[in-house]
């Protein structure tokens, strides 16, 4: 194909081949397909990185979106000041730290490189995720709060985790809403109902004390575990129930 007369001549020439002939060529990348993770400002900032520390462990790739509002919360919980423009290392910081607030706990399992992370900034209404025809997943919200609940069942996509999560529902992909709050309000409990009815699955930041819990993390590990079994990430958070009554007292005293 030559060039028309108006076409820079320094320019690299466009592959003319469309654009669904050239995904399917042998040769093309695997396209990347991340796990959405959006971070709402209920208190339990531990579970979101419990959760992301997961998907990484297991391969995955991840898309984050810290609300306005989970900065605040991850400040009074972690003393963390999440900023878009520094997010990687106060993402390390933040997956580095415990349930009990000790900041190297995890300072070991945490990559040199965030490669398999992008961040995108909650008011970032263009961002790859508001679209239905981005690949994605599924979507994860941990924790969720009764706010972003009503948000997503309503559809009002006043942000990009409420966008991305109505997204992801309508492409009926995978969302899983970790809401932490108690007690919940009949309008929630009726928001809740609905994402059900809408394909989500509601997982409540409740954890079990069968899998022998002996430290906060834990508990935090439990709820994060969960999360991973319903969008299918193998881990190995905690000890899962084999029928033995009294099993994992029995393995905590040997």
């Amino acid at each position: 194909m030559k060039p028309g007369p108006n076409a820079d001549p320094r320019s690299p020439r466009q592959d003319p081949t469309p654009a669904r002939a050239r995904a399917s060529r042998p040769d093309a990348p695997e396209p990347r397909r991340p796990w959405i993770v959006g971070v709402s400002g209920a208190s339990g900032t531990p579970y979101a990185a419990a959760v992301l520390r997961g998907l990484l462990d297991a391969g995955e790739s991840v898309d984050l979106v810290v609300s306005r509002a989970s900065r605040l919360t991850l400040l009074d919980e972690t003393g963390i000041a999440f900023r878009d423009a520094h997010w990687e290392s106060d993402l390390a910081d933040w997956l580095a730290r415990g349930a009990d607030g000790s900041p190297d706990t995890f300072a070991k399992s945490v990559p040199d490189s965030l490669s398999d992370v992008r961040h995108w900034a909650a008011g970032d209404l263009a961002a790859g995720p508001s679209s239905g025809s981005y690949p994605a997943k599924g979507m994860l919200i941990v924790p969720a709060s009764t706010a972003s609940v009503a948000g997503v069942a309503l559809g009002l996509s006043k942000d990009l985790l409420q966008r991305a999560a109505s997204v992801t529902l309508k492409e009926r992909r995978p969302l899983v809403v970790a809401v932490r709050e108690t007690p919940l309000g009949g309008q929630t409990l009726r928001h809740l109902v609905a994402l059900d009815e809408a394909g989500a699955v509601v997982l409540p930041a409740s954890p079990a004390f069968y899998a022998g819990a002996r430290h906060i993390q834990d508990l935090v590990d439990f709820v994060a575990g969960r999360v991973l079994d319903v969008a299918g990430v193998p881990h190995g958070l905690y000890r899962r129930w084999d029928g033995q009554l009294g099993g994992a007292r029995d393995d905590g005293d040997r």
